[in-house]
């Protein structure tokens, strides 16, 4: 092996080879055991929750691989809509200066298909460098003809049940892209802004009780007055109790709108009254409905003022009986400065009362930056009722169950309440909807327009114009664990790996995605989608903020796997950000925080972070401290393979058959307990991976292998191996330990560090005696412990033996000897198992500890001025005499003396001030309490260890 681990050579390498061997092909043996992965938006480029979800799954696939079940892990990615439509459509205006309608919808759809083909992969590539065990063979597109005839399939039956209708109702609107957007594509920010009160004056020569002939109204979005179809007050509300019924005559447009009672309407907030705007806000469109109030829409599918307001019933109805005059002044104005006009006429009119700053929220569309309108548009819609609650019983009795499960009280109140699901979207690239349209605009939903003919009796001289609309990415990713295993065709796949397993999602998305997966799987395959929901936290900084460009705090996964330089990295986090001062700040803070610019550390220490960081909570931190930390462990397991194969390689490790039975395999004290301990180690991660307890797993792992395995067996096998009076029989158990403990270590590993794993195990499974040519890591068995192989004795022998070298090393930190000097040491106080134990175990106590002599003192009077630590009821001396500068060590124990007294004192004087201890925090005072005592404590060591040695 190199004698430095070097990740960046053995990756791409193990990666190509694996795929090659077909390594990650469903072996058609054993039970199946299937995961979907959620499918990357095909724009999309790799980012820390992709990276951390991936590992989660590729450690359970690989895991489950090993334990020989028959495992498919699902590849597919989303064609993501309008994230697709955008950057082709920016390709499009930049290299040929045109628009998607300058195209034409055939000719820009081929160019969509054209950009997917050429650059459609990058990040299929990236989840290769993540070591993704995916069958790439079964690689799946929400596009594809296979999935276009699911969606198809799925619509038409949904919508001849009459669980798909076709409605005008208020939707999340992006002026920018003309569509209707699902409530995850809205980005809440927030902001400063601003809460006009109007008076609305009363009509018919109605007063308040306060004599008032106007009633004042607030609102953050003064254009929307003039779609107002009511003012509500609250019905407990005794200010206004005599007006409800009463009319208010609408500022600037002189429409009567009546005022109503209604529990939104909040008596503590401003005057108590609030106007209701049904067509342009989603709280009063529900108003309107308890209300039966028109829904007055003013705004273009621009957010521009129309030139008259078009008035609905609740059903979406055209009303003729409404006044839908407007100002003509206001005509085509962008919603902003139909605002600022509003408002300056409201003025001039004195009817503005007053303005007011206010902290609230806006809709922002993720993908335009634009602010999101409610608007009322004609949609296509899933009517979710009946849907939901087969999908609610289904958590309800157990079939699917949530990992942790308190998530399932996160998805039953979702499901309790869901509003039907606008399904349809005004994009171009996308399932388009199977519905046609005759001249009258009647509709008929059908799988081609020639099946529509037939189905519903159309002459074949009609014109028949197909609906323009595509379905949300959600409906058909919605399909995804049977779609992509061949539905609505019975395929081997669907009657092998349906229901999958497990998913592993954000509990961002159980809504989404999660639900409305398990309501379509169960409505069209009578299964659940899967079995268990793994739900995981969302990655976020180091400071526990989000990730996002904006805020210049993005770390790429690739960057942290191949390392980066810093101006590379500050380039990427402020390349085309418009605002020079942001920019100058993340540029600040990147070079604060990544001095150097960062260092590569391999997939390996990567996905290892990211399991250690699996807890059960909503966050996770991403911590760059941990990754060091496990780089720096693959080095130890790197660094401790070299020394096992330096001494194993060439020698006789007994694989061959010999064993202890036949006494050609001695096994030492340290042997048994680290085969002891190696099962016990095995039972606790095995256990840790069926409870999804990834950090527990990792952390088993990490403490076994460089606490133990490496810090102490391989130390103990060192006087067995360079001792020459050591039999062959003992060494040749020392050496086969070493290498089968390393190979199950190995196995344990690969599923969290693939690479690492398969690099070593290919030179340490021959010795073994585990190995055939062309074999894999991949392809062995999952380790599982013997519980017969746990000594005991052994393992309370080695803590004994654990304990006394480690009392030996803090005498020499405490004292100042240096590491390397040979010290004479007396055990004394402790009982005949103590003094059985000293004398097994002499040969490794004087070589780890480094002891010129050791022996055991009955009579604790008899020892010498010593330096002294317990281990149990028994005391390890050190005799002081000749060991160190008497005069040098008493002046540097004075100076550390002082400099602890000065820190008390310190302390003391803050903490005896009144003031201090009467205005600080408590949680402040509690801090410098407990320092004074942390210093305290110090001080009292350090003045016992100057009177032992002003002793000698």
């Amino acid at each position: 092996m190199d004698k430095t681990y070097q990740p960046e050579q053995i990756e791409s390498r193990w990666y190509q080879r694996w795929e090659q061997d077909q390594r990650f092909v469903p072996s058609g043996q054993g039970d199946p055991y299937a995961i979907m992965i959620p499918p990357p938006n095909v724009t999309g480029s790799l980012h820390m929750g992709h990276a951390f979800q991936d590992t989660i799954m590729d450690t359970l696939t690989r895991w489950r691989r090993m334990q020989g079940r028959n495992t498919l892990w699902q590849i597919g990615t989303d064609h993501a809509g309008i994230a697709t439509q955008m950057l082709v459509e920016r390709k499009v205006a930049a290299e040929e200066g045109k628009t998607r309608h300058d195209l034409g919808r055939d000719a820009f759809i081929d160019k969509v298909w054209e950009w997917k083909h050429e650059s459609g992969g990058h990040i299929t590539r990236q989840l290769r460098r993540m070591g993704a065990s995916v069958d790439w063979n079964r690689e799946r597109f929400t596009m594809d003809d296979g999935f276009y005839k699911a969606v198809q399939e799925v619509f038409v039956r949904l919508h001849d049940e009459g669980l798909i209708y076709r409605g005008k109702r208020l939707v999340n609107w992006d002026p920018t892209l003309n569509t209707a957007i699902s409530d995850l594509e809205v980005e809440n920010r927030d902001q400063q802004g601003q809460f006009w009160h109007f008076r609305y004056p009363l009509a018919d020569g109605v007063k308040t009780d306060a004599g008032l002939d106007y009633l004042v109204v607030a609102t953050t979005r003064p254009e929307t007055l003039l779609g107002d179809s009511a003012v509500a007050v609250n019905p407990e509300d005794e200010r206004y109790a005599s007006l409800v019924g009463k009319f208010v005559e609408l500022p600037l447009v002189g429409r009567r709108i009546p005022i109503v009672a209604d529990e939104h309407a909040d008596m503590e907030k401003g005057s108590g009254c609030v106007k209701i705007t049904p067509a342009h806000d989603f709280n009063d469109y529900e108003v309107g409905k308890r209300a039966g109030l028109p829904l007055i829409n003013v705004f273009s599918k621009n957010a521009h003022i129309l030139d008259a307001a078009e008035a609905f019933d609740i059903q979406g109805r055209p009303l003729n009986d409404v006044d839908t005059g407007l100002p003509s002044a206001y005509a085509g104005m962008d919603r902003f400065a139909a605002r600022k006009a509003i408002v300056a006429d409201m003025d001039a009119a004195g009817l503005l009362e007053k303005t007011e700053a206010v902290n609230n929220t806006l809709p922002y569309g993720d993908r335009s930056g634009d602010v999101i309108e409610p608007l009322l548009t004609d949609q296509w819609f899933v009517a979710v009722e009946t849907l939901a609650k087969p999908a609610i019983e289904a958590v309800e009795n157990g079939d699917i169950q949530f990992v942790p499960k308190n998530y399932e009280n996160m998805y039953f109140a979702w499901m309790r309440d869901l509003q039907d699901w606008c399904i349809s979207r005004q994009l171009w690239w996308g399932h388009r909807i199977p519905a046609w349209y005759d001249a009258e605009g009647n509709v008929y939903v059908a799988r081609t327009e020639a099946e529509a003919r037939e189905k519903y009796g159309i002459a074949a001289d009609a014109t028949l114009t197909q609906d323009e609309d595509v379905l949300d990415t959600w409906f058909s990713s919605g399909l995804w664990t049977f779609g992509t295993l061949g539905w609505p065709e019975q395929t081997p796949e669907l009657e092998t790996f349906h229901p999958t397993s497990v998913l592993v999602t954000g509990f961002d998305i159980i809504f989404f995605w999660v639900a409305r997966m398990i309501m379509l799987t169960l409505k069209f395959t009578g299964q659940v989608p899967f079995k268990q929901v793994y739900v995981h936290g969302l990655v976020r900084d180091g400071q526990g903020q989000k990730m996002s460009k904006s805020k210049g705090n993005v770390l790429d996964p690739i960057d942290l796997i191949d390392g980066i330089q810093l101006d590379s990295l500050v380039e990427k986090r402020t390349g085309n950000m418009m605002q020079p001062q942001k920019a100058r700040a993340i540029e600040k803070a990147t070079r604060s925080e990544f001095p150097e610019g960062i260092e590569a550390h391999g997939t390996d220490a990567l996905r290892y972070t990211f399991l250690s960081q699996a807890t059960t909570g909503r966050d996770i931190k991403f911590d760059m401290g941990r990754l060091d930390g496990y780089r720096n462990f693959c080095n130890k397991l790197w660094n401790a393979s070299r020394y096992v194969l330096m001494n194993a390689e060439g020698e006789d490790c007994g694989a061959d058959g010999d064993g202890i039975d036949n006494g050609q395999v001695e096994l030492s004290l340290a042997d048994r307990w680290i085969v002891s301990r190696l099962q016990q180690t095995e039972t606790q991660v095995t256990r840790a991976m069926e409870e999804f307890r990834f950090d527990h797993a990792s952390q088993a792992l990490y403490d076994f292998v460089w606490n133990e395995y490496c810090d102490w067996y391989l130390e103990l096998s060192k006087p067995v191996l360079w001792d020459e009076s050591a039999s062959a029989e003992a060494k040749r158990g020392t050496r086969r330990t070493l290498v089968r403990v390393l190979e199950a270590i190995l196995r344990l590993a690969h599923p969290m560090m693939p690479y690492i794993s398969e690099e070593i195990w290919q030179r340490v499974a021959p010795l073994a005696g585990t190995f055939s040519e062309g074999d894999s890591i991949m392809a062995q068995a999952w380790p599982i412990a013997d519980e017969s192989k746990v000594d005991q004795s052994a393992i309370r022998d080695i803590e004994w033996l654990k304990g006394a070298i480690i009392a030996v090393r803090n005498i020499r930190a405490e004292m100042n000897i240096a590491p390397g000097k040979p010290l004479d040491v007396m055990l004394t106080k402790g009982n005949a198992e103590d003094q059985q134990r000293l004398e097994a175990n002499r040969l490794f106590l004087a070589k780890l500890a480094k002891l010129a002599s050791i022996q055991w003192l009955d009579n604790p009077a008899e020892a010498p001025l010593s330096a002294t630590q317990l281990v149990g009821d028994m005391e390890v001396l050190v005799p002081m005499a000749d060991l160190i500068d008497k005069d040098a060590e008493l002046a540097r124990l004075g100076k550390e003396i002082d400099k602890q007294e000065k820190l008390i004192g310190g302390i003391e004087k803050k903490l005896g001030n009144e003031s201090f201890v009467a205005k600080a925090p408590e949680a402040v005072v509690e801090k410098e309490r407990g320092k004074l005592a942390e210093f305290q404590t110090a001080r009292q060591l350090l003045v016992e260890q100057r009177d032992k040695i002003a002793a000698l």
